[in-house]
């Protein structure tokens, strides 16, 4: 299993908090790339809702890993 950006991206919009089945279900009817549907399959199901993608890849950048002050836009 492996993320990108890119793959990732495709669960932005996802109705979290979701198990499992709801992001993989979410990612199909999205047209997301086969590869997130891939990456979702692997996850370890324990039952558990997933809150946000950072559960699912701990490093997806957040607004903090940009460098940039929103005040000045």
């Amino acid at each position: 299993m492996y993320w990108t950006l890119e793959l990732a991206s495709n669960l932005e919009d996802a109705p979290w908090p979701a198990t499992k089945d709801e992001l993989i279900d979410f990612a199909i009817r999205t047209g997301a790339p086969l590869e997130v549907v891939e990456n979702l399959q692997v996850l370890e199901d324990e039952g558990e809702s997933y809150e946000t993608i950072e559960d699912i890849w701990p490093d997806y950048p957040t607004k903090e890993d940009f460098f940039f002050n929103e005040d000045e836009y």
